[in-house]
């Protein structure tokens, strides 16, 4: 069984549930092959083997990161350490004080934490059930990651930069790359920064996983592919008038692999361990890492990592990858970049085992009867010089036992000139996006690479495989879904659930044009500003009504229209605004979407009503007050308005602005909001939102009682759900529905595109 190095939980719910000390009490923790070989190999500093071993058969702590990007992370921050850390460091369940959270010292800012609470203690305490059911609705809201500890070292080590091209390999479920979605939002009052991220699986159906995590983020600098990361196809991009080749600054290579770093949390991987799993894998893995550098821009930097300990996957890769680059890629020094991690340098000698226990510590020494399971690239250099020269010390091992993780290595490769099979093209033309780390910019091959190494085994491909998903990618799925692309142009999320061989079929992506008559009413209605950038406006239909509209950034709308016949698009672009039966008659037949509020916002000019914290409560906890509810400025706003779609916005402070997506109906008013985003900006704003075990109450921080059954009422259906509300904003279903003479929209086309 091959463990993708990603968190491999498929549902956000399970992703929380799962980790605090739950199941699988009936496997024993313990496998003498996987012993004898780790203990042979040295990787454990003398005298500490038990010490790692007993560490391996410890639960792994759950852990969790704050959304970085978000300007309610500070609050949310707050809100843990005042409401929840405080109280749990003083709680005793069982006649056993409670250990505090505590934040990773590595990660910045204490944006990521870690507690050692078990799931079945979670249970016991109600206060500890509130805690939990806080992370299950903040994750739903993309505010709070539950991620592995060691899975959030990578994207740090890329350094990215709100301008960076970012090329995501084997992406899926899609906490990394959440990771590099935020770095690039870092600045928030930049709607489209100019970089992007395009996140890659071979995995059809763990692509619309992916999905789903991204677009808890919502941003417009994010396109899921799904291809054969091994074959991952070359894109062009229009340039100064020229077609040139896209190269990615920063690459994140995070391939599939043995998985026995994860023995903490997948307990299946005690079982099933032995060495033949890294031997299988071992070409794949240098495949993609020699995929992922050719189309590396020159000065880039792509991070290498897996969460097996295994040299046959982790050195050796890095080894045969530096000798078959030929002085094009140096290991970068990363010794510095994360202060207080913990971790072991790479190591520089290592042997292979097969599976009957026979030990090979040379190429020369291997029959040849075994000669297609095992390669020369699977062994150390010979040559000591050139095994210096590579610097294998500067890749870094992370053990469990040194700071309470799972096992994980990592690997920073920076790429100093084009890579010598790309040099046999003729021509080198100036690239426009590399790194300022290029010594220059003529250093990038422009034409078309034909691919990896010639000698180098090629084939079909396996993808991270899903925990939950038994059921592996038939044997040339890669070459079928790539045929699929060039028929079906690019595309997005199904608007039927009929299952093709290699995934779903996918509706297009249609940008409108600047001239386009959707944009009359919308452009007078909304009195969007002049530089609006209608091109980056699309659909997903040729023919007939258009039901969404979606934006993405400059620089991805660049990559699709390039591109149609050499990718097959899963997703990209946030949702701004949805088409409604009721709008046309009050001015314009598309309402606003909360997805892409933060990105639209900044380019309305009309349809804004400025509100206080009462305001706010009020809509958050009523589903459809009368505009007398409202305080006396907002009430008069809202009177000179028209009926239709509006913008509530309520800015607190410069860095934590609050804006709804709202409805203004004859006498009453309303707010469209997700449930999870409702409570968590009701707790922003100090109004707890919690239902106890009974299913009674809902204890309220500003003694307000109106509205309190209907909220109460969407705490327990959220506590049923296994998937995330407000993929369809209208589906809130709050009794006081239409009496208070609202004229709410209808959207057309049911919740058909909740991948979108």
């Amino acid at each position: 069984t091959f463990w993708p190095c990603s968190e491999m939980r498929s549902s956000l719910h399970h992703c929380v549930l799962q980790g605090w000390g739950a199941g699988y009490a009936d496997i024993v923790k313990e496998n003498k092959l996987f012993e004898h070989y780790y203990k042979e190999q040295g990787l454990v500093p003398e005298g500490e083997f038990e010490q790692f071993m007993d560490a391996m058969r410890e639960p792994l702590p759950a852990t969790i990161r704050i959304t970085g990007y978000k300007s309610h992370a500070k609050e949310i921050l707050h809100c843990l350490k005042e409401k929840y850390f405080k109280d749990i460091q003083e709680l005793e369940i069982d006649g056993q004080m409670m250990e505090a959270p505590q934040a990773l010292s590595w990660y910045p800012d204490e944006q990521a934490w870690h507690t050692n609470m078990s799931r079945k203690i979670i249970r016991k305490s109600p206060l500890l059930e509130k805690f939990h059911q806080f992370l299950v609705s903040e994750t739903e809201s993309g505010n709070i990651s539950r991620q592995e500890a060691v899975s959030m070292i990578p994207p740090l080590l890329l350094k990215i930069e709100p301008h960076h091209k970012i090329l995501d390999m084997c992406a899926a479920p899609g906490s990394k790359t959440a990771q590099l979605i935020e770095m690039l939002h870092a600045d928030m009052d930049v709607p489209f920064p100019e970089g992007f991220v395009i996140a890659n699986d071979v995995d059809n159906k763990r692509c619309y996983l992916l999905v789903h995590q991204a677009k808890r983020l919502n941003s417009p600098c994010i396109m899921v592919v799904n291809h054969d990361a091994s074959c991952i196809p070359t894109l062009q991009i229009d340039s100064d008038g020229k077609k040139d080749i896209l190269f990615y600054d920063r690459i994140l290579c995070d391939v599939p692999c043995s998985g026995d770093g994860t023995m903490r949390k997948n307990i299946d991987v005690w079982k099933k361990w032995t060495t033949s799993n890294s031997l299988h894998l071992h070409g794949l893995q240098l495949r993609i890492a020699v995929r992922g550098v050719e189309q590396l821009a020159v000065g880039g930097r792509m991070v290498y990592s897996t969460c097996s300990l295994n040299p046959i996957e982790d050195e050796a890769v890095i080894a045969a990858l530096l000798e078959k680059s030929e002085g094009a890629l140096e290991l970068a020094d990363s010794s510095a970049d994360l202060p207080g991690l913990k971790w072991m340098p790479g190591v520089t000698s290592w042997k292979l085992m097969t599976k009957d226990g026979q030990w090979f510590s040379d190429w020369s020494e291997v029959p040849s009867s075994r000669h297609t399971q095992i390669r020369p690239t699977m062994f150390p250099p010979k040559d000591a010089e050139k095994l210096a020269a590579l610097h294998l010390e500067r890749c870094m091992r992370i053990l469990p036992h040194h700071q309470n993780t799972g096992g994980f290595f990592v690997a920073v490769l920076v790429k100093k000139a084009p890579m010598p099979w790309n040099k046999r093209y003729p021509k080198v033309l100036p690239h426009n996006e590399v790194s300022s780390m290029a010594s220059s910019p003529a250093d990038a091959p422009r034409l078309l690479p034909e691919g990896p190494l010639e000698e180098m085994e090629r084939g079909s491909s396996e993808g991270k495989v899903d925990e939950e998903a038994e059921k592996e990618v038939p044997k040339g799925a890669s070459v079928a879904q790539e045929a699929s692309a060039k028929q079906e142009g690019m595309c997005g999320p199904p608007p039927s659930k009929k299952m093709r061989l290699f995934g779903y079929k996918e509706d297009p992506f249609v940008f409108l044009t600047e001239d386009d008559p959707v944009f009359n009413t919308i452009q007078s209605f909304y009195d969007l500003s002049g530089d609006f950038p209608k091109l980056n406006v699309l659909t997903r239909t040729h023919e007939g009504k258009k039901r969404h509209l979606y934006m993405v950034s400059k620089e991805l709308r660049n990559v699709l229209l390039n591109n149609s016949e050499r990718m097959k698009v899963i997703n990209t672009g946030v949702k701004v605004w949805s088409r409604n039966s009721d709008g046309e008659e009050f001015g314009c037949a598309f309402r606003l979407a909360q997805e892409g509020i933060y990105t639209l916002q900044p380019y309305i000019r009309s349809r804004i009503i400025r509100v206080s914290v009462e305001d706010i409560k009020v809509l958050l906890t009523q589903e459809n007050p009368f505009l007398s509810k409202l305080e006396d400025d907002a009430h008069a706003q809202a009177k000179k308005m028209g009926m239709g779609s509006i913008v509530l916005k309520y800015i607190p402070n410069p860095q934590c602005p609050i804006q709804l997506c709202g409805w203004r109906g004859k006498t009453s008013i309303r707010a469209f909001v997700p449930r999870n985003e409702r409570f968590h900006y009701l707790r922003m704003l100090g109004v707890e939102v919690f239902r106890d075990k009974q299913g009674l109450g809902q204890k309220r921080g500003d003694g307000e009682k109106e509205g309190k059954e209907q909220v109460e009422d969407e705490v327990e259906k959220d506590a049923e759900e296994e998937e995330g509300a407000g993929d369809n904003e209208t589906e809130l279903d709050l009794e006081n529905g239409d009496q208070n003479g609202s004229s709410k929209p209808k959207t057309e086309g049911g919740n058909k595109e909740t991948s979108s």
